[in-house]
């Protein structure tokens, strides 16, 4: 039905960037909200960045002025850009999609099957 599907992550170095796509696809009408979490290995998923359809953008306190989010309407598409990563950044990073698949059918959460952040010090 609907699919999102991420790509990007990987092992860097602290102070470094990484860059991470996710794109939606399938029965898709409308989406709302798109946005990443985290979950590191011991601890609570958290939110660490989200845009609505119209751009305003939300981001967790830890990430702020370093993290970017982005998306394309077009494409059906969210990006997290990161720079300036930390050790602390090290956790599974998932995306999130708000989509409703028809006209009169309520949007849900749809969630990518998460891609791996490691930063060594």
């Amino acid at each position: 039905q609907v699919q999102l599907v991420e790509s990007g992550g990987g092992l860097v170095q602290a102070g470094g960037s990484l860059r991470l796509s996710c794109a939606a696809s399938g029965r898709i009408f409308s989406i709302n909200n798109m946005g990443w979490y985290r979950q590191a290995p011991g601890k609570q998923r958290e939110l660490v960045a989200s845009v609505t359809n119209g751009g305003p953008t939300n981001y967790a306190d830890s990430v702020k002025d370093r993290f970017t989010v982005s998306r394309d309407n077009a494409k059906n598409t969210v990006t997290l850009q990161m720079n300036s990563l930390k050790p602390e950044d090290t956790a599974v990073y998932c995306c999130t999609a708000d989509i409703a698949t028809g006209r009169y059918t309520s949007a849900r959460l749809y969630w990518g099957q998460g891609t791996q952040v490691t930063v060594s010090s």
